[in-house]
């Protein structure tokens, strides 16, 4: 270990823990909070087109997700690995370990990408594309799927940075990208006249500079930088990945599965539904972007003092947490509730069956909305500490154990309602569901110190 990594070790292992993850989590949250806002730039820029066109950003939504599963399985199932073995002052199976997740990541999306391409059609009608808004759905996906392998691959890096304790590094790639991807949407959408195909082709180009940004940061100061000589596939290295990146590959590839139903579900009733679900979405997403950058300040600590048996520190530093967040996410439901239907007029001016659709489960999403904290840092928690169990059991729990049976339930019971209601009841189940599992481990911990 060389003399800068040694310095972080003692940072990340002695510093107090209530500034350590408070000054990790500002890097993160802002990453969050830009990635957040670019994915509702398309939206937005993209609502001017009409609400077929707004739709169709939804209807791909699941696709992106599906992406950010791979590249938040290789990213945190690496990362959560390397935080241990930086604690436990294992540089080189840390840098191995990098390279292996990064290059895994490129070539499923490599795959993935070509695999939708040839199958773009069939793909559109499977994730939730009515007839009306299906060309747009194609004219979108496009390039998605060319970009997929750096944009699974970008996810990756971020993640290694961050839980090397490098967040600002992380940062600098994926702020790139956000602001120009910003810039590119009306350039693009307006400017060439491109229309839908122009947000996902400024999604792509500023995707893969923010990429390459953040392989450049590897090799910066104490990082591990990503080389292929690195990489190296072993059955060891992919069991550790599943370890720690299964929880993120439930969690997500859920959220693909429940979009694709719910997206069947509302095109029952209109295109308006599916636009009105698909604004509600970019905006939960935005406001809960600040829970899980403020999260991942704390994984990297969790991760070091565990990986050195300072098990009362990862404890502190999780408490300290859950108050924050609850707090937090109080104040910022309570002024989405107040200022719902502007937020969504934003977004479909004009639209009087799109604002009353979503204002009304924007509302509703509000009321449970200060209750997640609690599950995302119980989630990241167990990931990051080597529970594969228990994560996968939380990450499964709001989108698969929970939503997806509300959804076939409350559907036919309240029709539209029912769709509405069905994502804030299964994060209340799912706040009760984690709080045993929580307590039990953190007893565990408690009498391994």
């Amino acid at each position: 270990m060389n003399n800068r990594q040694d310095e972080k070790f003692v940072r990340m292992t002695g510093e107090p823990v209530e500034k350590l993850v408070c000054s990790l989590a500002l890097p993160s949250m802002a990453i969050m909070l830009i990635s957040a806002f670019y994915n509702m730039a398309d939206t937005y820029f993209v609502g001017s087109l009409g609400t077929s066109a707004v739709a169709a950003v939804g209807v791909v939504f699941p696709l992106m997700a599906v992406i950010q599963a791979m590249g938040f399985f290789f990213g945190h199932g690496s990362g959560n690995y390397i935080s241990r073995q930086l604690g436990a002052r294992e540089v080189e199976a840390a840098s191995k370990m990098a390279a292996t997740g990064f290059f895994s990541a490129l070539i499923l999306g490599a795959f993935l990408g070509v695999l939708g391409l040839v199958f773009i059609g069939p793909l559109g009608r499977l994730l939730g594309a009515t007839p009306t808004i299906l060309p747009y759905a194609r004219d979108y996906m496009r390039f998605i799927l060319i970009g997929a392998p750096w944009m699974a691959g970008s996810l990756v890096l971020n993640n290694q940075l961050r839980f090397q304790g490098s967040a600002a590094y992380g940062m600098a790639g994926m702020i790139s990208g956000a602001v120009l991807n910003t810039i590119l949407d009306p350039i693009f959408i307006f400017g060439l006249g491109l229309g839908v195909t122009g947000a996902s082709l400024a999604t792509a180009v500023s995707q893969g500079i923010g990429c390459i940004i953040l392989v450049l940061g590897t090799f910066r100061r104490d990082n591990l930088p990503i080389r292929f000589r690195g990489f190296c596939p072993s059955p060891g290295n992919y069991r550790e990945m599943v370890r720690g990146g299964l929880p993120s590959l439930f969690r997500q590839g859920l959220a693909s599965v429940a979009s694709i139903l719910i997206n069947h579900a509302a095109g029952a009733y209109g295109d308006a539904a599916i636009a009105a679900i698909t604004i509600v979405n970019r905006v939960s997403m935005f406001a809960a972007s600040a829970l899980v950058g403020f999260g991942q300040g704390f994984q990297p600590v969790c991760g070091f003092n565990y990986g050195a048996k300072l098990y009362g520190r990862v404890k502190k530093a999780f408490w300290f947490c859950v108050k924050i967040s609850f707090v937090a996410l109080f104040f910022i439901a309570a002024a989405i509730f107040i200022f719902a239907p502007q937020v969504i007029a934003l977004f479909r001016r004009g639209d009087a069956e799109v604002i009353r659709i979503g204002v009304l489960s924007l509302r509703i999403h509000c009321l449970v909305f200060p209750l997640t904290g609690w599950v995302v840092l119980c989630n990241m928690m167990m990931q990051t500490i080597g529970k594969p169990l228990e994560a996968s059991l939380l990450a499964m729990s709001r989108q698969g154990l929970f939503l997806v049976p509300f959804l076939y339930i409350l559907n036919p019971l309240f029709g539209l309602l029912g769709i509405q209601i069905c994502q804030p009841a299964s994060d209340l189940a799912a706040f009760f569901f984690s709080i045993p599992i929580a307590v039990k481990v953190l007893k565990g911990m408690r009498d391994e110190y």
